[in-house]
């Protein structure tokens, strides 16, 4: 067993070596945070208070020690140094990042039961005595989590991002709107809630849902995260995937006086945006107001999977549009993408868009290719930055096996292997487009999943796998398995039901 197998850190360090002893950390442990790094103080203290009940004070003489560190500018935004001996713990960073990422591996250095969410008495709070350098392969390791499917509290969402923070993962994708529901609050705009965040069944399941968060509780989860290192990025769906819009504003689509509900089904929606000056006016608003509550640099426009049967039936495009008396030009997604992105870079954000064959991004964007991972290569070839998001390795709302226990979900499997394997700049990609790579995120639709349980089960232990090929530029199978099987009573301590290791044969 390799010294990392046994730290079994997830996900795995750059460099470990194991010292002799260990620390203890105990009441009259004291934390001593120089210049800037407060926040990693507070955070390890609000991590560790409800299970340890240990108050580490902040004392000048703590041994417990945080600093920044200019000199180790090398290891990058979110690198970091921890040494652990017998008599401090020593936490340096270049910057404050980087100590949020220290102190989640200093909460899986000690006993799993730091992790719960109650007091455990008795139990001897220790940390194993220890180098570690470290530093991650990519700066985007994400989770987008689909609220728009099945609405999910504010309070799980944060859990959530406390999961995410916990592995090294730096970004929520919050998948606000879609078809099937609008859970983003705009002022001008009440019915998109109102309406649009109601539907009369989900999946031919027979049970009406409904839910949409209060603008506080995005400010305030916004905070939660950025405490932990993690930004939220918002996703706003348009041209396509906005049935839910036009529930509640009609005249926002191509058929007017056409009334729709809240799409029950799973899949592409025929019901688009239009495109007329009202249409983009609404964008603009919407956009001004999410950029008021998500201060993230990039804002996701979805951008794909925009069917143009009703631009090519609008009844404002049959007719003339010249002495020529030629039609009018079907819309394109791109024409329509550009104008809203310009909107949004003008705000001094980043447009993000998934993309696939045939999407018709502008150079600005930001994609996320899904269907295929060359259609990464050919975007980054083409100048743009690349999130690897194939749904192959990717979308965790399959099933984890054919087993037939297995919760519903997409047709077909992925497995823990299948997550552990994706590479999100493989080796015979030319440097240019490799270097266009910015990280990799994992997405979880919520069609199948109506609650947290069902969204814990199908996210662990994939998203560890995801993490581990996010952050570490190592790879090995079998000893990130071992790895696992020990983190897994760290997930058990947190309340995670998560899939069992062992049901996947190693190779």
């Amino acid at each position: 067993m390799s010294r990392h197998t046994a730290i079994a850190l997830v996900p795995r360090p750059d460099s470990v070596t194991p010292l002799p002893g260990h620390f203890t950390l105990d009441a009259l442990t004291g934390v001593r945070a120089g210049p800037g790094a407060d926040a990693a103080a507070d955070l390890l203290r609000e991590a560790l208070a409800p299970a340890t009940g240990l108050p580490l004070p902040p004392r000048s003489d703590g041994r417990v020690v945080f600093l920044l560190d200019p000199a180790l500018g090398g290891l990058g935004a979110e690198g970091y140094g921890l040494t652990v001996s017998t008599e401090a713990v020593v936490l340096r960073a270049a910057r404050p990042e980087g100590l949020l990422r220290g102190v989640q591996t200093l909460r899986q250095l000690l006993p799993a039961e730091a992790l719960a969410g109650s007091t455990h008495r008795g139990s001897a709070w220790t940390l194993p005595c220890l180098r570690i350098t470290d530093r991650p392969r990519f700066a985007w390791r994400g989770a987008m989590l689909d609220v728009a499917r099945h609405f999910q509290p504010a309070a799980y969402v944060s859990r959530f991002v406390d999961l995410l923070a916990l592995h090294k993962l730096n970004v929520l994708h919050l998948h606000l709107t879609d078809d099937q529901g609008w859970r983003m609050p705009v002022a001008a705009y009440p019915r998109l809630t109102e309406v649009g965040g109601r539907r009369a069944e989900s999946a031919a399941d027979g049970l009406s849902h409904a839910g949409a968060y209060t603008r506080a509780e995005l400010a305030d989860l916004v905070a939660y995260a950025a405490r932990r290192g993690v930004a939220v990025v918002p996703e706003i769906e348009m041209p396509g995937h906005a049935r839910a819009a036009l529930a509640a504003y009609p005249h926002l689509g191509n058929r007017p006086g056409t009334r729709l509900e809240t799409w029950t089904r799973w899949g592409v929606c025929e019901n688009v945006f239009g495109v007329h000056d009202e249409v983009l006016d609404f964008c603009r608003t919407v956009l001004d107001e999410v950029t008021d509550v998500f201060p993230a640099p990039y804002v996701h426009l979805g951008g794909d999977e925009c069917p143009r049967t009703e631009w090519e039936a609008c009844p404002a495009r049959r007719g003339p549009a010249g002495a020529g008396g030629r039609a009018r030009p079907a819309p394109r997604p791109g024409r329509f993408m550009r104008t809203v992105s310009a909107h949004l870079t003008s705000l001094g954000r980043r447009p993000l868009g998934w993309t696939e064959t045939g999407t018709e991004l502008p150079a600005a964007f930001t994609v996320l290719p899904w269907r295929d991972p060359e259609h990464g290569r050919g975007a980054a070839l083409r100048g743009h930055d690349v999130i690897m998001a194939p749904f192959r390795s990717t979308y965790l709302d399959y099933p984890q096996s054919a087993d037939p226990g297995e919760p519903r979900g997409q047709d077909g499997v992925l497995d823990l292997r299948g997550v552990y394997d994706n590479d999100p700049a493989p080796a015979h990609w030319e440097p240019e487009a490799a270097g266009r790579v910015l990280g990799t995120q994992a997405q979880l639709w919520t069609e199948y999943a109506r609650t947290p349980a069902e969204l814990e089960y199908l996210a662990f232990p994939r998203l560890c796998a995801l993490a581990e090929t996010a952050w570490s530029a190592h790879r090995d199978w079998p000893a990130f398995l071992h790895r696992l099987d020990r983190h897994r009573t760290r997930l058990a301590a947190l309340g995670v039901r998560s899939r069992s290791p062992h049901t996947v044969p190693a190779p």
